[in-house]
């Protein structure tokens, strides 16, 4: 199977990629080497072989949860522009 010089205009289009002549010709030529690509792909025997959702096996790595104590209220209003009774204090973004 090979890609027409239309399907590749129609696929730049869609793309909304501004090619040239030249650029469409060779883009015409990489994609058909994709196809040829797929098709060798296809050619493989895989009886036997089950599916995977990955290549690689997957295992999630954990840190220990443990608590830690953070900023003292103090230390952490220090910097604030303003605040209120220990709270920061922020210009109201949500209109009457």
């Amino acid at each position: 199977m090979s890609i027409s010089l239309d399907e590749v205009r129609h696929v730049a289009r869609l793309a909304r990629l501004d090619l040239d002549d030249a650029e469409i010709f060779s883009l015409q030529g990489e994609l058909n080497a994709l196809l040829g690509h797929f098709g060798d792909i296809q050619g493989i025997d895989t009886t036997g072989i089950e599916p995977r959702s990955h290549a690689v096996v997957l295992q999630n790595v954990w840190s220990v949860d443990e608590p830690v104590y953070g900023l003292p209220r103090e230390a952490a209003l220090r910097n604030a522009p303003m605040s209120r009774a220990g709270l920061f204090v922020v210009p109201q973004i949500i209109e009457d």
